[in-house]
């Protein structure tokens, strides 16, 4: 026999082994049912809990991935603006520049030319009155004509001509060159050849000489005029810029011996007598020491036409190399642009994944809210017997 006490009225009492037997499977049963349910419950709550969170977690990672993807997009887009308007500002910053710079080169090379062509007419002017000067000084030397030719006949005039010139060279042209021409050129050369440069190196004066004498029983005569041909070409040859025939023939011309003649077939050619040899180097120098100003603003002008020249190649230059750093540049905004499509497909593929995964849990959610132990215990017997032992209907 077993005691049994209630726990009200404290009352005990006395039950066999059966009924005892009975009590505590009626209490077993209902501590099963309990717990199981308890379980369950317990399991529910914690699985949504788990799908909420996880969820929540989902759509906030898949929030700050969207905003980062618009960030990243509006980023790219404001640098992609702002690079092309930074370029084309430097562009047309940068030929406006160089136009401006060309113009203004223009403007002063024209004013340098009128005042260069202005001060040339000047001295243009200058150098006629110097030549009827000197030509008025020459006439002093016509009463010594018919002497000096005398003394002529019979001598080397190459060489009296050269004597002439040492003469005076020391007082008259220190720096001159003057010696015979030995240099054969085309089968010809000259008889002396006179250079003169100024002390900064700007040539100022260069004269080719031709000299020609012949006795007065020469039975065959020669003009003046049989020789000018040679001498201009021999005068071209050496790069010369004058030509001068010093010549004893024709000696009753009173064209040559009044004096200094221009042989006008020929550019600046003369035909002189012995006596007008000197005077003429005297009258050439002096012209082009008048004319050396100008010499050198015509070579300055010639120096700025070609800096303008190299100026506007190199602009040139400059242009097609910027044009072909443009296209360059052209070709990797259009791959940035490219890029940037490419990556906006990518995010939409993600946004697309993240829809598609919220999709999952949802029907994740919706299968466990159907959950029951009904359908946990479906096929299986033994849990089936369990839960209907504990009072629950399963079935």
């Amino acid at each position: 026999m077993n005691e049994i006490k209630c726990p009200n009225c404290g009352k005990v009492f006395q039950v066999d082994e059966a009924g005892y037997a009975a009590i505590v499977a009626q209490v077993h049963t209902e501590e099963f049912e309990k717990e199981i349910s308890g379980r369950l419950e317990m399991e529910k709550r914690e699985m949504e809990a788990r799908q909420r969170a996880a969820i929540t977690e989902e759509r906030s990672r898949h929030q700050q991935m969207e905003a980062q993807k618009d960030q990243e997009i509006a980023r790219l887009q404001a640098g992609a603006q702002a690079y092309a308007t930074e370029k084309q500002l430097a562009v047309t910053t940068a030929v406006q520049k160089k136009e401006t710079e060309i113009a203004e080169l223009r403007v002063q090379m024209a004013q340098e030319k009128q005042t260069a062509a202005e001060r040339i007419r000047t001295m243009q002017e200058d150098h006629r009155h110097e030549v009827s000067r000197l030509e008025a000084e020459i006439e002093r030397y016509r009463d010594f004509k018919l002497k000096q030719s005398t003394k002529m006949i019979g001598e080397d005039l190459e060489q009296h001509c050269l004597i002439s010139f040492n003469q005076v060279r020391m007082m008259a042209f220190p720096n001159a060159y003057f010696e015979k021409d030995n240099e054969v050129i085309g089968g010809t050369k000259g008889d002396f050849i006179y250079r003169e440069n100024t002390e900064d190196g700007i040539p100022l004066l260069s004269i080719m000489f031709e000299m020609k004498n012949e006795a007065d029983d020469t039975e065959k005569k020669h003009r003046n005029e049989d020789f000018l041909d040679k001498l201009d070409k021999d005068r071209q040859k050496k790069n010369c810029e004058y030509a001068v025939l010093v010549s004893m023939l024709e000696a009753d011309s009173e064209l040559y011996n009044n004096g200094i003649v221009m042989a006008y077939q020929y550019e600046k050619m003369y035909i002189i007598r012995p006596q007008f040899f000197i005077p003429l180097i005297s009258l050439l120098r002096n012209a082009a020491l008048s004319n050396i100003q100008t010499r050198r603003e015509l070579m300055m002008t010639r120096q700025q036409n070609l800096d303008v020249q190299q100026f506007e190649q190199a602009l040139m230059e400059f242009k097609d190399k910027f044009g072909r750093n443009y296209e360059l540049a052209s070709s990797h905004f259009a791959k940035a642009i490219d890029e940037i499509d490419q990556t906006i497909k990518h995010l939409e593929k993600v946004k697309d994944y993240l829809t598609k995964s919220e999709n999952q849990y949802r029907l994740a959610n919706d299968k466990a809210q159907e959950l029951s132990i009904k359908k946990l215990t479906k096929g299986n017997p033994t849990m089936q017997d369990k839960f209907e032992q504990a009072g629950i209907d399963v079935k």
